[in-house]
């Protein structure tokens, strides 16, 4: 398996596959395609990995593609304008995923999920209760909003991120959130009540915007219902 990444800001990843070599996408994800790929839909994992899935946040089923009779390519893309990005897992050490970033992975990788710890970091970190837990052997490619930064947190340093804006880290970071600050910097710093906050060591990626900003950012030139619109 090759792959090749072009594109700034709406990233395209082209996968190369030899023939019996194969790669998962989440449903819709699929760019365009070699005339000899070959296209099979499945709940990967039995109904109820399909059901964890479904949890969070990506679709039941998981679609398969192979090259028949030689080599060939499949490309995939985000749905928000962003950039993707690789990790390569030797079956060693999970990696924790916000949900929907995932967006495929060679066969060997296993696609599960994961609870927050706690009740408050499931309530206000911007990710909720359910999270993504990525294992097994193989390559996965994740998409994010906006560019990302890759921080490698060493043993008990902390870093602070806005909600929203943690793609995902290493198991062997913690995950919490604590308040952003005293009562003049919760209501008026313009960065919400609360932080994520992420403890190492290990390796965190972080995106440079927030899907849900992004949306309420759209909204306002969106066109607006004629007043004398039926609804039809």
């Amino acid at each position: 398996m090759k792959y090749t990444i072009i594109g700034d800001n709406l990233q395209i990843v082209t996968i190369r596959l030899a023939n019996g070599e194969t790669v998962l996408a989440e449903a819709g994800s699929m760019v365009n395609m070699s005339g000899n790929m070959v296209i099979t839909t499945e709940a990967t994992g039995g109904i109820l990995k399909g059901l964890k899935r479904m949890v969070s946040g990506e679709s039941f089923f998981m679609t398969r593609f192979s090259p028949q009779g030689g080599d060939g390519f499949v490309s995939f893309a985000g749905n928000v304008p962003g950039k993707i990005f690789v990790k390569e897992f030797t079956g060693s050490g999970d990696f924790i995923a916000q949900k929907d970033c995932y967006l495929c992975a060679t066969s060997g990788v296993d696609l599960d999920i994961a609870f927050t710890k706690k009740i408050r970091a499931g309530l206000f970190g911007g990710e909720g209760f359910v999270l993504q837990k990525i294992s097994g052997t193989g390559t996965a490619f994740f998409h994010c909003c906006g560019d990302i930064q890759e921080i490698e947190l060493q043993a008990g340093e902390v870093m602070k991120v806005q909600t929203g804006l943690v793609v995902g880290f290493e198991s062997t970071v913690q995950y919490s959130i604590a308040l952003a600050g005293g009562v003049k910097t919760v209501f008026f710093g313009g960065e919400g009540l609360f932080l994520t906050t992420l403890t190492g060591p290990g390796k965190v990626i972080v995106q440079s915007m927030d899907v849900a900003k992004l949306a309420e950012a759209i909204i306002p030139f969106l066109p607006k219902p004629s007043p004398n619109s039926s609804g039809r």
